[in-house]
């Protein structure tokens, strides 16, 4: 069975070129793509801070997908924020796993609170999906692949994320060992970040040893400040 799968630091919907809240672009762009699962990263829950509104259930209602919000921070106490999913298929349960902080904070960098998300989805069999947004810090991101390490599945189980690395860094090494890197699949070094003039790639799709990549692109889209990561999987 094949199946396409997205990976989309959204910057909480706002527009990159207008600097607007715009559902409309992300759910045109989720459409276009023709992607059946998706993990989203900088998204907003309802709250009592302003623009801090049900942002999956906007995306849900454009799409016409099955949806899950999971909390990472509370903006100011107020706002929620953390990572989705969306998916034409059947969302049979999710699983949201806290990333420890760091103690002491050493490094320079902002450091919030993380976490992953990991969904059971009926695709026919049951699917494994994780999306998850890495701290800043090389701290956090120690403890982010630590706590993620062994939640993976050893079958049927996609991860994918802004890992805030680059592909050179060593951090990425207990992943690689455990899953293949669709960055193996892309036609060339393709960036993803900034999405007008990339100069890094910080995002990711892995997938079990079991699972069969068959095509892999980051196309030059420009919506929300990341460029989105495609792959179509056979499972």
């Amino acid at each position: 069975m094949e199946l396409n799968i997205l990976s989309f630091n959204t910057q909480h919907c706002m527009n990159y070129i207008t600097r607007k809240i715009d559902y409309k672009s992300v759910a045109d762009l989720i459409i276009e793509s023709g992607a059946d699962i998706i993990g989203l990263n900088e998204i907003r829950g309802e709250g009592d801070l302003f623009e801090y509104e049900a942002q999956m259930e906007a995306l849900a209602s454009l799409t016409g997908y099955y949806y899950y919000f999971g909390q990472a921070i509370l903006v100011n106490g107020k706002g929620p924020y953390g990572n989705g999913i969306l998916s034409k298929y059947p969302i049979k349960s999710v699983e949201k796993i806290m990333i420890p902080d760091p103690e002491p904070k050493i490094h320079g960098q902002h450091y919030e609170t993380r976490c992953i998300l990991k969904a059971t989805i009926d695709v026919g069999t049951d699917l494994t999906f994780m999306v998850s947004h890495f701290g800043l810090n090389l701290d956090e991101r120690e403890n982010a692949v630590k706590t993620l390490l062994p939640a993976l599945e050893s079958e049927k189980c996609v991860f994918m994320g802004d890992l805030n690395t680059t592909p050179e860094e060593p951090i990425l090494d207990g992943i690689r060992a455990r899953m293949t890197d669709a960055d193996d699949y892309l036609s060339g070094k393709l960036l993803s970040y900034p999405s007008d003039k990339p100069e890094i790639k910080i995002d990711y799709i892995f997938v079990s040893p079991d699972i069969k990549i068959k095509y892999a692109d980051i196309p030059a889209k420009v919506v929300s400040d990341h460029r989105p990561y495609f792959a179509r999987i056979d499972i």
